[in-house]
This record gives structure tokens, C-alpha cells and sequence, in this order.
């Protein structure tokens, strides 16, 4: 006789929401984070916020927060990113689980980084991206991170003179938040939300953070090259208005103003454009959703797909069935 699992069943793929249709993310700090059946729920001395999980793209939990076994299982079952920040908020740690029943963009992905000419036409194309009516194909990435680094001094710079701020560098120590000037404090804060909705989008997709094309070597170089297409229209502009402002919070400013830049869900649903126009498959027409069929193959050496399932073993009795 079968045991009932106990606590509420996880949710359906079904039911859970796109991900270029959740909200982008939810900060939440010093408090005790739980679970009240399908729901998060954040409880400190103010009294319970309810977070519906399925439609909840990344949880930011910063200082002072702790989580219970339980909520984690329902960020991991909806498909949701949990994201620890660092004092201040500078840091990103782990994710939940895909919503893609398909492994086809990953596998596009892992396919396009391994080898040397498919890679250097992906960071072009992320490049051209950022540079409009301008032809890249010919730059060497050398030549395309001068460019780039131009781009952002010139962004920096215009920035800067429209609200007064005075702009040195981009300077700050992730061990020590509070050394940063107030527009280097803002940019860390803005950027850490960035990096959190666009870690969401990609692990959703059933992508891995960590296969990046411009950024190399670290678990999310993916999400780095990913959000660095949209600094310059979210979180540098945020930085450099909450740095001019009078508040005192600047990284519950800087957070709360990308959270409103991303609140009519615009910029998810490029982001998820972008990832699969990024990764395309041959075959695929373009702006074509990515076919996300519950269905599983078996490898095979000449390329084709075998179906899985089936006894190829005849009467020597080994094969495969599910």
C-alpha cells in the first residue's frame, strides 16, 4: 500500500508562470522565510508577506535571513531563483529548478561555446547587439572590448553630467561594500538585482549561468554577458539617479528602482528573446518558441536522435525502457 506524500503537492509545469511573465524579483531581508502551501512567505516583527512561488522569478534574501527547508523545495519545484546577496547586496549563489522540459538550448549552448569560430560569432553577435548599424564581423574580441569599454566610459560620462554626480571610476570592493562612492555602492546594488532577474530567465530557459561567450571561467559568466546588454538602459541610470537623490538607503533605492524599470515586464521577455536568438538552432525560424516536449532521447554516434523507451536489446535482453 502506498504512503500519501505529506504537505501540499508541488506544482504542475503547466501552472507555472513563463518566465518572461513573472515578477522580475523580491528582496527580502532579516526575516524568516517559509512556506504556506503553494506561497512563500517572509515574516519578521511587521507581520506575513504572502509571494505567490510560481510566478516569482528570482527571491534576493538578504542579511539577517533565514530559510526553511521547505520554501527552498518550492523555489526549487516553480522553477524560481534563489539568490543569497552579500552584505549590501553584491553577491549571487545558487538557483531553482528549469522550467524547460527540454535540454535543446543547453545543449545548442554547450555545442556553440566548445568550439572556437561558433563561439567568437556569439559574442560578436552580443556585441552588434550594443552597437547599432555597425558592422562588427570583421573585429578581433580585443578589438570589440576596446569598443565596448569606450561605450560604457562615454555612458558613465553622459550620465554623470545629466545628474550632477561626479563620476571617477567604476570602483568597489566586494569585501567591503561601504568603501565604494555612493554611485559605485548604487551601481553594485542595481547590477546585483540585474544578474538576479537575468539568472532567472536563463536557468528557466534550461540554460546553464555558467557556459558564458564573453565572460569565462566562473559559474556565471553566462548571466554576466547576458545582463551587460542591459546596463546601459537599467541599472547605470538607476545607479546615477539614486546616487543623486538625498536617500540614505542607497541599495534599498538602487534595488527598488530597477524592480520598477522591470515592472511592465518588457524587459524579461527581451531578455528571453535575446537568450534564444543568442543560441539558435539550426532549423528554427527566427522568434520561433524553442519546442519544450516532455520527451527523451538516447545519444547516438552518427547524430541522429534515437528514441528512448524501446528494447534495443532484442532477445539478448539489455535495453532502455522507462
Amino acid at each position: 500500500m502506498s504512503r500519501k506524500v505529506p504537505g501540499p503537492p508541488p506544482p504542475s509545469l503547466p501552472e507555472l508562470v513563463r518566465a518572461e511573465d513573472r515578477l522580475s524579483f523580491v528582496y527580502v531581508e532579516r526575516c524568516i522565510v517559509h512556506r504556506d502551501a503553494n506561497a512563500v512567505t517572509a515574516t519578521d516583527e511587521r507581520g506575513t508577506m504572502h509571494i505567490p512561488a510560481a510566478g516569482l522569478g528570482a527571491l534576493l534574501l538578504g542579511p539577517g535571513t533565514n530559510v526553511s527547508h521547505q520554501a527552498m523545495v518550492l523555489l526549487g519545484q516553480s522553477g524560481a531563483t534563489a539568490v543569497w546577496v552579500g552584505e549590501r547586496g553584491v553577491r549571487c549563489y545558487a538557483h531553482g529548478r528549469s522550467l524547460a522540459k527540454s535540454s535543446r538550448l543547453l545543449e545548442a549552448q554547450a555545442e556553440l561555446v566548445t568550439n572556437k569560430r561558433s563561439r567568437l560569432a556569439v559574442a560578436r553577435q552580443m556585441y552588434a547587439m550594443r552597437f547599432a548599424d555597425e558592422d562588427v564581423e570583421a573585429l578581433t574580441m580585443q578589438q570589440l572590448r576596446g569598443r565596448e569599454g569606450a561605450r560604457v566610459r562615454k555612458i558613465y560620462r553622459e550620465y554623470a553630467a545629466r545628474t550632477g554626480v561626479k563620476w571617477k571610476r567604476r570602483d568597489y570592493d566586494v569585501a567591503d561594500f561601504a568603501s565604494g562612492d555612493r554611485v559605485n555602492q548604487a551601481l553594485s546594488a542595481a547590477n546585483t538585482s540585474l544578474y538576479g532577474v537575468v539568472h532567472a530567465v536563463i536557468v528557466a530557459l534550461g540554460c546553464s549561468p555558467g557556459l558564458g561567450f564573453v565572460h569565462s571561467g566562473h559559474e556565471l559568466s553566462f548571466v554576466y554577458d547576458v545582463a551587460d546588454l542591459y546596463k546601459a538602459e537599467i541599472s547605470i541610470p538607476v545607479a546615477f539617479e539614486v546616487a543623486a537623490s538625498d536617500t540614505d538607503d542607497i541599495p534599498a533605492d538602487a534595488r527598488r528602482a530597477v524592480r520598477d524599470r522591470l515592472y511592465d515586464g518588457k524587459v524579461l521577455e527581451q531578455c528571453v528573446r535575446d537568450v534564444r536568438r543568442l543560441l539558435a538552432i539550426p532549423g528554427d525560424a527566427p522568434g520561433d518558441e524553442v519546442p519544450d516536449a516532455d520527451v527523451v532521447y538516447l545519444w547516438d554516434e552518427k547524430g541522429d536522435a534515437v528514441a528512448a523507451g524501446a528494447d534495443y536489446g532484442g532477445d539478448s535482453g539489455f535495453g532502455t525502457d522507462f
